[in-house]
């Protein structure tokens, strides 16, 4: 079946890979339709954004009736393009290295960490999850012979932009830095930056200056 692409605004492209998740749940908990306001418990998004989100995308449910899970899954698949396993590049393996690399997106069986770098002496030779750590000079031609074009990146702060402009002179284009610090890079490079601190400290800020049982939806 082919499918028609679809545009939709970053806030709710962000939202798609949670809906797939937990939509994934539902169907292997056997459930074959939901609607807006039980997704919304489950998921902790507001219906209302739930059922904008989805109206991007056509007429997915009907009201009263809700919408069919299996359906669902096979439009955000589409959109995620769950069916192409993607290979992924991780470049740091030090604490939080090694938990990413022994997860390997094990929900997501088309994400695969292919290859892993570091530059201490001590960690290159490891194997983590069946993948041998190499030294970051060996990068370019690894990249290039998995044919990889999307980065995690865990190494400290001072260092992310020198590993950055490296991967992107060897094809990739999709970066995850764990580095609150900004990056330079072309305008076809997209970069996605996780900053545990911040995401921390906006989580106490709610705690403690709202009392009301609202969900707040950081991606709008």
């Amino acid at each position: 079946m082919k499918m028609k692409e679809y545009k939709i605004p970053n806030a709710t492209a962000k939202r798609i890979p949670l809906y797939y998740r937990y939509l994934k749940k539902l169907e292997e908990s056997q459930v074959e339709r939901i609607k807006s306001k039980e997704f919304s418990r489950m998921i902790q998004i507001p219906s209302a954004t739930i059922r904008r989100d989805f109206s991007h995308f056509g007429e997915l449910g009907r009201s009263g009736y809700g919408y069919d899970v299996s359906y669902l899954i096979e439009v955000f698949g589409h959109v995620l393009n769950t069916q192409v396993e993607k290979p992924i590049a991780l470049v740091g393996v030090g604490n939080l290295g090694k938990a990413l690399a022994r997860y390997n997106f094990r929900r997501n069986h088309n994400l695969n960490i292919v290859c892993a770098f570091d530059t201490n002496p001590e960690i290159v030779g490891q194997t983590v999850r069946d993948i041998v750590v190499q030294d970051l000079s060996e990068m370019p031609e690894t990249l290039k012979k998995e044919g990889v074009t999307t980065l995690v990146s865990t190494v400290p702060s001072k260092h992310t932009q020198d590993v950055v402009d490296l991967a992107i002179e060897n094809g990739v284009t999709a970066i995850l830095t764990f580095s609150p610090n900004r990056l330079r890079v072309p305008d076809n490079v997209k970069v996605q930056y996780i900053d545990l601190t911040t995401e921390l400290q906006t989580l106490i800020y709610f705690d403690e200056n709202f009392t009301s049982t609202k969900q707040f939806n950081f991606g709008e």
